[in-house]
Protein backbone atom coordinates (compact mmCIF):
# COMPACT_ATOMS: atom_id res chain seq x y z
CA UNK A 1 0.00 0.00 0.00
CA UNK A 2 1.16 3.24 -1.20
CA UNK A 3 2.72 5.86 1.65
CA UNK A 4 0.94 9.02 1.97
CA UNK A 5 3.70 11.79 3.02
CA UNK A 6 1.45 14.57 2.53
CA UNK A 7 -1.63 13.86 4.78
CA UNK A 8 -0.10 10.41 6.61
CA UNK A 9 -4.25 10.36 8.16
CA UNK A 10 -5.13 9.29 4.76
CA UNK A 11 -4.51 5.31 5.12
CA UNK A 12 -3.41 3.98 1.27
CA UNK A 13 -3.99 5.62 -2.06
CA UNK A 14 -7.35 4.50 -3.30
CA UNK A 15 -10.43 6.49 -2.01
CA UNK A 16 -14.35 5.46 -1.49
CA UNK A 17 -16.23 8.28 -4.18
CA UNK A 18 -19.63 7.63 -3.17
CA UNK A 19 -20.83 9.40 -6.12
CA UNK A 20 -21.86 6.02 -8.40
CA UNK A 21 -23.81 4.04 -5.44
CA UNK A 22 -25.08 0.44 -5.28
CA UNK A 23 -29.19 1.48 -5.49
CA UNK A 24 -32.42 -0.12 -5.21
CA UNK A 25 -34.79 1.49 -7.59
CA UNK A 26 -34.59 5.16 -6.94
CA UNK A 27 -32.71 4.15 -3.56
CA UNK A 28 -29.37 3.53 -2.17
CA UNK A 29 -29.13 0.12 -1.59
CA UNK A 30 -27.62 0.47 2.42
CA UNK A 31 -27.20 -3.17 2.88
CA UNK A 32 -24.83 -3.48 -0.07
CA UNK A 33 -23.12 -0.49 0.63
CA UNK A 34 -22.53 -1.34 4.30
CA UNK A 35 -20.80 -4.73 2.80
CA UNK A 36 -18.63 -2.74 0.43
CA UNK A 37 -18.10 -0.19 3.15
CA UNK A 38 -17.11 -3.25 5.53
CA UNK A 39 -14.47 -4.75 2.39
CA UNK A 40 -12.80 -1.59 1.90
CA UNK A 41 -12.17 -0.44 5.57
CA UNK A 42 -11.04 -4.03 6.72
CA UNK A 43 -8.50 -3.45 3.82
CA UNK A 44 -7.02 -0.90 5.19
CA UNK A 45 -8.52 2.25 3.63
CA UNK A 46 -10.26 5.15 5.16
CA UNK A 47 -10.92 8.13 2.32
CA UNK A 48 -14.74 8.70 2.09
CA UNK A 49 -15.61 11.48 -0.78
CA UNK A 50 -19.27 12.83 -0.92
CA UNK A 51 -21.26 15.71 -1.62
CA UNK A 52 -24.97 16.87 -1.18
CA UNK A 53 -25.89 16.76 -5.25
CA UNK A 54 -25.05 12.90 -5.69
CA UNK A 55 -28.41 10.88 -6.06
CA UNK A 56 -30.22 14.38 -5.00
CA UNK A 57 -28.76 13.99 -1.51
CA UNK A 58 -29.03 10.67 -0.55
CA UNK A 59 -25.67 10.39 -0.66
CA UNK A 60 -24.71 11.67 2.26
CA UNK A 61 -27.09 10.33 4.51
CA UNK A 62 -26.17 6.90 3.20
CA UNK A 63 -22.73 7.49 4.23
CA UNK A 64 -24.28 8.44 7.64
CA UNK A 65 -26.16 5.04 7.68
CA UNK A 66 -23.91 2.86 6.45
CA UNK A 67 -19.99 4.07 7.42
CA UNK A 68 -20.86 6.61 10.27
CA UNK A 69 -23.60 4.81 12.68
CA UNK A 70 -21.53 1.33 12.24
CA UNK A 71 -17.98 2.57 12.91
CA UNK A 72 -15.60 4.55 15.15
CA UNK A 73 -15.02 7.70 13.42
CA UNK A 74 -11.11 7.14 14.15
CA UNK A 75 -11.62 4.75 11.65
CA UNK A 76 -12.58 7.04 8.59
CA UNK A 77 -12.09 10.43 6.56
CA UNK A 78 -14.88 12.19 5.65
CA UNK A 79 -14.87 14.36 2.39
CA UNK A 80 -17.54 16.73 1.65
CA UNK A 81 -17.81 19.82 -0.19
CA UNK A 82 -19.50 23.88 -0.74
CA UNK A 83 -21.60 23.18 -4.44
CA UNK A 84 -22.54 26.74 -5.61
CA UNK A 85 -26.47 26.02 -6.33
CA UNK A 86 -26.86 25.54 -2.24
CA UNK A 87 -25.73 29.38 -1.70
CA UNK A 88 -26.64 32.51 -2.56
CA UNK A 89 -25.01 35.02 -0.51
CA UNK A 90 -22.27 35.17 2.18
CA UNK A 91 -24.66 34.43 4.99
CA UNK A 92 -26.03 31.27 3.21
CA UNK A 93 -23.04 28.96 3.49
CA UNK A 94 -22.83 28.44 7.31
CA UNK A 95 -26.17 27.30 7.43
CA UNK A 96 -25.64 24.45 4.33
CA UNK A 97 -22.21 23.97 5.70
CA UNK A 98 -24.22 23.04 9.35
CA UNK A 99 -26.72 21.30 7.44
CA UNK A 100 -24.13 18.95 6.17
CA UNK A 101 -22.71 17.62 9.06
CA UNK A 102 -26.19 16.65 10.10
CA UNK A 103 -27.13 14.40 6.94
CA UNK A 104 -23.56 13.26 7.51
CA UNK A 105 -23.84 12.32 10.82
CA UNK A 106 -20.47 13.82 11.67
CA UNK A 107 -19.10 16.87 14.01
CA UNK A 108 -16.56 17.85 11.42
CA UNK A 109 -14.84 17.18 8.30
CA UNK A 110 -11.66 16.18 7.32
CA UNK A 111 -11.68 17.22 4.27
CA UNK A 112 -13.64 20.25 2.34
CA UNK A 113 -13.70 21.38 -0.66
CA UNK A 114 -15.33 24.25 -2.95
CA UNK A 115 -16.85 22.15 -5.30
CA UNK A 116 -16.60 21.92 -8.96
CA UNK A 117 -14.45 25.45 -9.51
CA UNK A 118 -15.15 26.51 -13.46
CA UNK A 119 -14.86 29.90 -15.26
CA UNK A 120 -18.75 30.35 -14.67
CA UNK A 121 -18.81 29.47 -10.79
CA UNK A 122 -15.90 30.71 -9.59
CA UNK A 123 -16.79 34.24 -9.51
CA UNK A 124 -19.71 33.78 -7.10
CA UNK A 125 -17.62 31.86 -4.49
CA UNK A 126 -15.37 34.90 -4.75
CA UNK A 127 -18.61 37.28 -4.37
CA UNK A 128 -19.60 35.16 -1.67
CA UNK A 129 -16.68 35.06 0.33
CA UNK A 130 -16.89 31.02 0.30
CA UNK A 131 -13.53 30.84 0.67
CA UNK A 132 -12.85 33.27 3.49
CA UNK A 133 -15.72 31.66 5.66
CA UNK A 134 -14.98 28.23 5.38
CA UNK A 135 -11.47 29.15 6.31
CA UNK A 136 -13.09 30.62 9.22
CA UNK A 137 -14.88 27.30 9.90
CA UNK A 138 -11.27 25.78 9.65
CA UNK A 139 -9.73 27.91 12.41
CA UNK A 140 -13.49 26.32 14.70
CA UNK A 141 -12.02 22.89 13.87
CA UNK A 142 -14.66 22.00 11.96
CA UNK A 143 -12.83 21.51 8.96
CA UNK A 144 -9.34 20.01 9.27
CA UNK A 145 -8.14 20.56 5.86
CA UNK A 146 -9.68 22.82 2.82
CA UNK A 147 -9.18 22.32 -0.92
CA UNK A 148 -10.99 22.78 -4.08
CA UNK A 149 -12.35 20.37 -6.53
CA UNK A 150 -11.62 21.69 -10.04
CA UNK A 151 -13.03 21.30 -13.37
CA UNK A 152 -11.77 23.56 -16.01
CA UNK A 153 -7.94 25.17 -17.37
CA UNK A 154 -5.07 25.29 -15.79
CA UNK A 155 -4.52 28.83 -16.28
CA UNK A 156 -7.67 29.35 -14.35
CA UNK A 157 -6.45 26.62 -11.36
CA UNK A 158 -3.13 29.09 -11.22
CA UNK A 159 -5.39 32.35 -10.86
CA UNK A 160 -7.16 30.44 -7.83
CA UNK A 161 -4.02 28.49 -5.88
CA UNK A 162 -2.82 32.48 -5.78
CA UNK A 163 -5.19 34.43 -5.17
CA UNK A 164 -6.20 32.24 -2.14
CA UNK A 165 -2.42 30.34 -0.36
CA UNK A 166 -5.47 28.69 2.19
CA UNK A 167 -5.96 25.72 -0.16
CA UNK A 168 -3.93 22.61 1.41
CA UNK A 169 -5.10 20.54 -1.39
CA UNK A 170 -6.84 19.85 -5.14
CA UNK A 171 -9.03 17.15 -6.45
CA UNK A 172 -8.78 17.28 -10.20
CA UNK A 173 -10.06 14.43 -12.99
CA UNK A 174 -7.02 12.65 -13.98
CA UNK A 175 -6.48 10.01 -16.42
CA UNK A 176 -4.65 8.37 -19.26
CA UNK A 177 -7.28 9.65 -22.06
CA UNK A 178 -7.58 12.92 -20.96
CA UNK A 179 -3.92 13.57 -20.12
CA UNK A 180 -3.56 15.83 -22.45
CA UNK A 181 -7.00 16.35 -23.76
CA UNK A 182 -7.12 20.09 -24.91
CA UNK A 183 -10.36 20.51 -22.92
CA UNK A 184 -9.04 18.76 -19.78
CA UNK A 185 -5.51 19.77 -19.69
CA UNK A 186 -5.29 16.77 -16.85
CA UNK A 187 -1.66 16.88 -17.46
CA UNK A 188 -1.11 20.76 -17.57
CA UNK A 189 -3.62 21.14 -14.37
CA UNK A 190 -1.57 18.60 -12.33
CA UNK A 191 1.61 20.62 -13.19
CA UNK A 192 -0.13 23.84 -11.37
CA UNK A 193 -0.49 21.82 -8.35
CA UNK A 194 2.82 20.10 -8.13
CA UNK A 195 4.33 24.02 -8.56
CA UNK A 196 2.62 25.10 -5.67
CA UNK A 197 3.44 21.95 -3.72
CA UNK A 198 0.22 20.63 -3.43
CA UNK A 199 -1.33 17.19 -2.88
CA UNK A 200 -3.64 15.28 -5.36
CA UNK A 201 -7.20 13.56 -4.87
CA UNK A 202 -7.83 12.07 -8.26
CA UNK A 203 -11.08 11.73 -9.88
CA UNK A 204 -12.42 10.25 -12.88
CA UNK A 205 -9.84 7.77 -13.14
CA UNK A 206 -11.96 5.63 -15.11
CA UNK A 207 -13.98 8.34 -16.87
CA UNK A 208 -17.17 7.14 -16.20
CA UNK A 209 -16.39 3.90 -16.69
CA UNK A 210 -15.48 4.20 -20.63
CA UNK A 211 -11.78 3.17 -19.24
CA UNK A 212 -13.35 -0.24 -18.12
CA UNK A 213 -15.78 -1.14 -20.69
CA UNK A 214 -13.85 -0.59 -23.74
CA UNK A 215 -14.29 -1.30 -27.66
CA UNK A 216 -13.13 -4.64 -28.94
CA UNK A 217 -10.05 -3.25 -30.44
CA UNK A 218 -8.52 -1.34 -26.95
CA UNK A 219 -9.67 -4.56 -24.93
CA UNK A 220 -7.47 -6.21 -27.23
CA UNK A 221 -4.52 -3.75 -25.96
CA UNK A 222 -5.27 -4.42 -22.62
CA UNK A 223 -5.59 -8.05 -22.76
CA UNK A 224 -2.67 -8.38 -24.53
CA UNK A 225 -0.37 -7.64 -21.15
CA UNK A 226 -1.71 -10.37 -19.37
CA UNK A 227 -2.33 -8.68 -16.45
CA UNK A 228 -5.38 -7.33 -14.64
CA UNK A 229 -8.56 -5.52 -15.29
CA UNK A 230 -9.01 -2.58 -16.94
CA UNK A 231 -9.98 -0.26 -14.62
CA UNK A 232 -6.90 -1.60 -12.59
CA UNK A 233 -4.31 -0.36 -15.54
CA UNK A 234 -6.21 3.11 -15.16
CA UNK A 235 -6.27 3.58 -11.32
CA UNK A 236 -2.35 2.23 -11.50
CA UNK A 237 -1.86 5.17 -13.86
CA UNK A 238 -3.41 7.97 -11.43
CA UNK A 239 -1.83 6.60 -8.65
CA UNK A 240 1.73 6.43 -10.13
CA UNK A 241 2.14 10.09 -10.14
CA UNK A 242 4.17 11.26 -7.05
CA UNK A 243 1.80 14.46 -5.81
CA UNK A 244 -1.79 11.89 -5.64
CA UNK A 245 -2.87 11.39 -1.96
CA UNK A 246 -5.75 9.74 -3.11
CA UNK A 247 -7.69 7.95 -6.08
CA UNK A 248 -11.64 8.44 -6.31
CA UNK A 249 -13.57 5.40 -7.50
CA UNK A 250 -17.33 5.09 -7.42
CA UNK A 251 -17.69 1.74 -6.65
CA UNK A 252 -21.85 0.58 -7.26
CA UNK A 253 -20.93 -3.06 -6.70
CA UNK A 254 -18.80 -5.36 -4.26
CA UNK A 255 -16.84 -7.14 -7.90
CA UNK A 256 -16.20 -3.11 -8.49
CA UNK A 257 -15.10 -3.10 -5.21
CA UNK A 258 -13.23 -6.21 -4.76
CA UNK A 259 -11.45 -5.45 -7.85
CA UNK A 260 -10.13 -2.00 -7.05
CA UNK A 261 -8.84 -3.62 -3.74
CA UNK A 262 -6.66 -6.27 -4.96
CA UNK A 263 -5.17 -3.67 -7.23
CA UNK A 264 -4.15 -1.15 -5.07
CA UNK A 265 -3.85 -2.63 -2.02
CA UNK A 266 -0.70 -4.33 -2.81
CA UNK A 267 -0.23 -0.93 -5.70
CA UNK A 268 2.44 -1.07 -8.12
CA UNK A 269 2.96 1.63 -10.57
CA UNK A 270 3.05 1.05 -13.92
CA UNK A 271 5.72 -0.34 -16.09
CA UNK A 272 6.98 1.16 -19.47
CA UNK A 273 5.03 -1.33 -21.35
CA UNK A 274 1.87 -1.12 -19.68
CA UNK A 275 1.76 2.89 -20.18
CA UNK A 276 2.62 2.24 -23.35
CA UNK A 277 -0.24 0.01 -23.79
CA UNK A 278 -2.30 2.60 -21.76
CA UNK A 279 -1.26 5.14 -24.96
CA UNK A 280 -1.97 3.08 -27.77
CA UNK A 281 -5.67 2.74 -26.12
CA UNK A 282 -6.12 6.75 -25.78
CA UNK A 283 -5.00 6.67 -29.40
CA UNK A 284 -7.79 3.87 -30.25
CA UNK A 285 -10.39 5.87 -28.21
CA UNK A 286 -9.72 8.68 -30.00
CA UNK A 287 -10.63 7.91 -33.32
CA UNK A 288 -13.57 6.14 -32.30
CA UNK A 289 -15.60 9.57 -32.31
CA UNK A 290 -17.12 9.15 -28.80
CA UNK A 291 -18.57 12.01 -26.42
CA UNK A 292 -16.32 12.81 -23.35
CA UNK A 293 -19.15 12.53 -21.10
CA UNK A 294 -17.95 11.10 -17.90
CA UNK A 295 -21.82 10.91 -16.29
CA UNK A 296 -21.35 13.48 -13.35
CA UNK A 297 -24.39 14.65 -14.13
CA UNK A 298 -23.78 18.41 -13.25
CA UNK A 299 -26.02 18.80 -16.34
CA UNK A 300 -29.35 17.37 -14.46
CA UNK A 301 -28.78 18.00 -10.64
CA UNK A 302 -27.21 21.35 -10.86
CA UNK A 303 -29.09 23.03 -14.12
CA UNK A 304 -32.63 22.83 -14.03
CA UNK A 305 -33.42 21.81 -18.05
CA UNK A 306 -36.37 23.45 -19.13
CA UNK A 307 -37.37 19.89 -21.35
CA UNK A 308 -35.89 17.76 -18.75
CA UNK A 309 -33.42 16.07 -21.21
CA UNK A 310 -31.35 13.66 -19.65
CA UNK A 311 -28.41 14.30 -21.39
CA UNK A 312 -25.91 11.78 -19.96
CA UNK A 313 -28.17 8.77 -20.51
CA UNK A 314 -28.18 10.23 -23.87
CA UNK A 315 -24.64 10.63 -24.59
CA UNK A 316 -23.92 7.45 -23.38
CA UNK A 317 -26.20 5.60 -25.71
CA UNK A 318 -24.87 7.45 -28.47
CA UNK A 319 -21.11 6.32 -27.44
CA UNK A 320 -22.63 3.08 -27.58
CA UNK A 321 -23.81 3.04 -30.66
CA UNK A 322 -20.81 4.51 -32.09
CA UNK A 323 -17.93 2.94 -30.64
CA UNK A 324 -19.40 -0.41 -29.57
CA UNK A 325 -21.63 -1.07 -32.48
CA UNK A 326 -24.65 -1.31 -29.91
CA UNK A 327 -27.78 -2.34 -31.55
CA UNK A 328 -29.58 -2.22 -28.26
CA UNK A 329 -28.78 1.99 -28.13
CA UNK A 330 -32.05 2.81 -30.26
CA UNK A 331 -33.94 0.72 -28.54
CA UNK A 332 -32.71 2.10 -25.27
CA UNK A 333 -33.04 5.71 -25.93
CA UNK A 334 -36.49 5.35 -26.88
CA UNK A 335 -37.79 3.13 -24.24
CA UNK A 336 -35.63 4.42 -20.94
CA UNK A 337 -33.77 7.74 -22.37
CA UNK A 338 -36.74 9.59 -23.08
CA UNK A 339 -39.73 7.37 -21.26
CA UNK A 340 -41.71 9.12 -17.93
CA UNK A 341 -42.18 12.27 -19.82
CA UNK A 342 -38.37 13.10 -20.17
CA UNK A 343 -37.42 15.49 -23.05
CA UNK A 344 -36.38 14.32 -26.31
CA UNK A 345 -32.71 15.69 -27.29
CA UNK A 346 -34.46 17.36 -30.27
CA UNK A 347 -36.74 19.39 -27.89
CA UNK A 348 -33.65 21.18 -26.54
CA UNK A 349 -34.20 24.84 -26.40
CA UNK A 350 -30.61 25.87 -26.78
CA UNK A 351 -30.76 27.92 -23.39
CA UNK A 352 -27.15 27.03 -22.47
CA UNK A 353 -27.78 26.39 -19.39
CA UNK A 354 -26.29 22.80 -19.24
CA UNK A 355 -22.80 24.21 -20.69
CA UNK A 356 -22.15 26.48 -18.07
CA UNK A 357 -21.93 23.55 -15.50
CA UNK A 358 -20.35 21.08 -17.46
CA UNK A 359 -17.00 20.03 -16.54
CA UNK A 360 -15.86 18.86 -19.37
CA UNK A 361 -16.38 21.91 -21.69
CA UNK A 362 -18.28 20.38 -24.03
CA UNK A 363 -20.84 21.64 -26.84
CA UNK A 364 -23.57 19.70 -25.21
CA UNK A 365 -26.38 21.92 -27.98
CA UNK A 366 -24.82 20.52 -30.78
CA UNK A 367 -24.13 17.23 -29.64
CA UNK A 368 -27.59 16.93 -28.55
CA UNK A 369 -28.31 17.72 -32.40
CA UNK A 370 -26.27 14.58 -33.08
CA UNK A 371 -28.28 12.59 -30.79
CA UNK A 372 -31.43 13.39 -32.50
CA UNK A 373 -30.18 12.85 -35.77
CA UNK A 374 -28.68 9.15 -34.90
CA UNK A 375 -31.92 8.03 -32.71
CA UNK A 376 -34.81 10.18 -33.69
CA UNK A 377 -37.06 10.12 -36.82
CA UNK A 378 -37.87 13.09 -38.72
CA UNK A 379 -40.46 15.06 -38.06
CA UNK A 380 -42.58 15.36 -41.09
Amino acid sequence: MKDNSFFPEIKGNLGFGLMRLPMKGDEVDHEELSKMVDSYLDAGFNYFDTAHPYHGGKSEIAMRECLVKRHDRKEFLVADKLTEPYFQKTEDIRPFFDSQLEWCGVDYFDFYLMHAQNSSNYGKFQRCKAYETCSGIRDEGLIRHLGISFHDKAALLEKILSDHPEVEFVQIQFNYFDYDNMNVESRKVYEVCEDHGLPVVVMEPLKGGHLVNLPDEADKVLRGLGGGSNASYALRFAASFPNMVSVLSGMGSMPQMEDNLSTMKDFVSLSEEERDALWKVRDILNGMNTIQCTGCRYCIEENDCPMDIQIPDMFSALNSFRAFNDWNSSFFYKTSITANGHGLASDCVECGNCEAVCPQNLDIRDLLKEVAEAFEKKKE
